[in-house]
């Protein structure tokens, strides 16, 4: 007991430390940027001996590091003396991307990469800030530059930065990076979870060049009370973030609103808004929004838009709507592996419309900025999920220290996109008082940071009253978001797809009902009778079989089913079938439609 008591207190140390790096600069996608995308050199170190002395204490934390330290870079100062490492000797991995995909050694390998970049960089003024951004890396990283440690950052698909202009120097500066995806009881995701565990520097890496005082965040919305409003905040960060002048501008609205910030470099603002053209699945239109102060200027393009429920619909812009969607995960349909550009996310979109959506789920974690960027400009809606899994530790302070981080980040990036509609708090996590208090504060939490959008997560159905043929949602967080969901596989891992026709579903709270997920594997080309297991047909069956069902749910008012493209999981090994693919996919992992699309689709085509 003792000892399970001290490893809970010595994971929330260290995620503690792990979450206090420095506030997120938000519209990194939009700043003056200098890429550091490109090959990094890279030292595998399963035992962590660029991390760790012989006494396994870390190097980071010693006053004056050895040279075994790798974060030091180190070369040895004459024929003598003994360095056991050399970056410039070792092979290149490209940035952004996973190792698992780029080396065949590394395809199942879980631990610690060491990654290092060496450039050049002038400010282009004297008093202007650096901060290097990271878009994500999987899944603890330390980083250090120029031999002196910024600092941790724990989560595989949030971004985060650090401050470098102290350190910085016009020649020779090096970045050194320790990512460490092994997977940990304690974490989210934890141990248990069906997609790959890509790890590195999986998105773009960059440098950011501001002012001294930065605007650091801002969030420029419509006021969910009032269609003619726009509500938010601006944040400066430097020392003449006090008392500063800030200018917000819509030139298509005509708006030129002058605030000042408060001591704390703070302002928060309402703006009558005349004649908006307001952000829909029809016309998504953007606006060109510059928030400027004496010294910085960047622009966004946003959209105003309202969602809302109302009884058992779902409206945009009080109008309501059906999101006829798919799940979809980050893998790219170009090459193998993670996906993260922009031609990735493009594609899958593409592949969503093609099918009939107008709206995507993004499963289980945060995807890349593209993905949210490109809905906006296409009218697509997004579910966005935080990584909460299955079986996370519900009890341990540090899991949800972390939990709550990594959704922070995520509305931190996001909260000014029209597409995202709904922050997701989990999937399938099976109910407990531990649990249901775990997601309630996430979710009090979220709409505390940002009350302009939908809560849900997938919860898990069963029996009502004990009636095999009748389904329900029993659940206490049912109460707690503003949209049901739920995955449901009836002829899959239920029964046979004919199982359908004989369930019906009764659900008591007056809200609207999105099927999270549903689904079958088949793999592409294997045909055979619609009984058979792993065909085309079956998975068809089954569509056609499931979409009736579904279409009884009175308050139904989405689907997402399981999903877009085959993707890579290591539970998946069925020889011949599998060989690591999760087979749910309605596209092959090669870019073939199944016959299912099909169905989908045309179901799609018929739904107002």
């Amino acid at each position: 007991m003792l000892k399970n008591v001290l490893s809970g207190l010595i994971f929330l140390a260290l995620v503690s430390s792990a979450f206090a790096q420095e506030p997120l600069l938000i519209n990194a996608y939009n700043r003056n940027t200098t890429s550091l995308n490109g090959y990094w050199k890279y030292i595998v170190d399963p035992y962590e001996n660029g991390y760790y002395n012989y006494r396994y204490e870390p190097f980071d934390q010693q006053k004056n590091p050895s040279k075994g330290a790798y974060f030091l870079n180190s070369k040895p100062d004459g024929p003598s003396d003994l360095v056991e490492y050399n970056f410039e000797k070792m092979d290149s991995l490209l940035v952004p991307g996973d190792w698992n995909t780029q080396k065949e050694r590394l395809f199942y390998y879980e631990g610690t990469v060491w990654y290092k970049k060496e450039f050049d960089y002038a400010l282009s003024k004297e008093s202007n800030r650096a901060f290097v951004y990271f878009e994500a890396s999987n899944y603890k990283t330390e980083v250090y530059f120029n031999g002196k440690k910024l600092g941790s950052h724990v989560g595989g698909f949030t971004p985060f930065n650090f401050e470098v202009t102290h350190l910085l120097k016009k020649k020779n500066n090096f970045l050194v990076v320790k990512v460490d995806n092994k997977r940990v009881k304690e974490g989210v995701p934890t141990l248990n979870t069906d997609w790959w565990n890509y790890g590195g520097l999986t998105r773009d890496v960059k440098i950011i060049e501001t002012s001294e005082s930065v605007i650091q965040d801002y969030f420029v919305q419509l006021d969910p009370k009032n269609k003619n409003n726009i509500k938010g905040y601006v944040s400066l960060n430097g020392q003449k973030k006090a008392f500063a002048d800030v200018e917000i501008s819509i030139p298509k609205l005509k708006i030129k609103q002058k605030l000042k910030t408060d001591n704390s470099g703070t302002v928060a603002f309402e703006i009558v808004a005349k004649n908006m053209t307001y952000w829909s699945l029809e016309n998504p239109f953007l606006y060109e929004v510059s928030i400027a102060t004496k010294a910085e200027k960047i622009t966004d393009t946003i959209g105003f838009r309202q969602i809302s429920t109302k009884g058992s619909k779902i409206l945009l812009n009080d109008v309501p709507i059906f999101l006829k969607g798919i799940s979809v995960h980050e893998e790219s349909p170009i090459r193998d592996g993670r996906g993260a550009s922009e031609e990735d996310a493009k594609k899958l979109l593409q592949w969503a419309r093609e099918l009939g959506c107008n709206y995507v789920r993004l499963a289980h974690y945060p995807h890349n900025e593209h993905m949210v960027r490109l809905a906006d400009k296409m009218g697509i809606l997004v579910w966005e999920e935080n990584p909460v899994y299955w079986t996370i530790s519900w009890k341990n302070e540090g899991t949800y220290e972390n939990a709550k981080n990594q959704l922070s980040e995520v509305i931190d990036r996001d909260k000014n996109r029209a597409s995202v509609i709904i922050w997701s708090m989990a999937n399938e996590t099976p109910t407990s008082k531990a649990r249901n208090t775990f997601l309630t504060n996430l979710a009090n939490f979220t709409k505390r940071k940002d009350p302009t959008r939908l809560i849900s997560a997938a919860l898990e159905q069963r029996d009502y009253k004990g009636n095999k043929f009748i389904r329900t949602i029993d659940d206490p967080f049912a109460d707690v978001v503003d949209v049901l969901s739920f995955n449901q596989y009836i002829g899959w891992y239920d029964g046979l797809p004919e199982k359908a026709a004989k369930i019906n579903w009764k659900i008591e709270q007056n809200k609207p009902v999105i099927i999270s997920e549903f689904g079958a594997g088949a793999k592409y080309g294997l045909h055979g009778n619609k009984y058979t297991r792993w065909t085309e047909e079956y998975q068809e069956y089954l569509y056609i079989e499931t979409l009736k069902m579904l279409s009884r749910i009175d308050q139904l008012q989405g689907l997402s089913p399981w999903i877009l493209v085959d993707f890579r999981s290591p539970r998946r090994v069925l020889p011949e079938i599998q060989d690591t693919w999760n087979r749910k996919g309605l596209i092959s992992e090669d870019g073939k439609k199944k016959k299912a699309f099909f169905v989908l689709k045309n179901f799609y085509e018929k739904k107002e």
